[in-house]
């Protein structure tokens, strides 16, 4: 993959947009923090990264979760998605699901690009050092990603 500019100028990571999973259960979401060698290393989002060619969103989410944290997308019930428009035509596509069997405990490993994770009660999240870009869609006056992990 490789870094694109979007008609307004804006660097973006994916030529193509990129996506994540917003898992949550029980009024948390699982963060992930991402590794000091990876852009905005240090930080927590939501795991995640960009869409290849021919890839819908729903799968880069779910892939790119299993490679980061080790959860595998048959575990993984989707409830919708956020879109995200820098304005310039690249988007950011957050997921939104939970677990496939809620009594069952989840399997969450750190793998590439991942220094760490941890169920964060959605009351807590901006507590943590966030991705710039996902402290924004968690502060959108929308309310989906805050309204969907509180509710779960």
């Amino acid at each position: 993959m490789s870094w694109t500019r979007c008609r307004l100028g804006h660097r973006h990571w994916g030529p193509h947009g990129a996506a994540g999973l917003l898992l949550a259960r029980d009024g948390t979401a699982l963060l992930q923090l991402r590794a000091t060698w990876a852009h905005r290393g240090g930080t927590w989002s939501v795991p995640g990264g960009a869409i290849e060619r021919g890839e819908s969103a729903l799968r880069a989410a779910l892939r790119e979760t299993e490679e980061e944290l080790g959860v595998a997308g048959a575990a993984v019930r989707t409830a919708g998605s956020r879109v995200a428009d820098c304005g310039g035509g690249w988007t950011y596509e957050t997921v939104l699901g939970v677990p496939a069997d809620p009594g069952a405990t989840l399997a969450v490993r750190d793998l590439a690009e991942s220094a760490g994770h941890a169920w964060v009660p959605a009351a807590e999240v901006t507590d943590l050092p966030l991705h710039p870009a996902f402290r924004a869609a968690w502060a959108d006056p929308d309310g989906v990603l805050r309204d969907f992990v509180a509710a779960s």
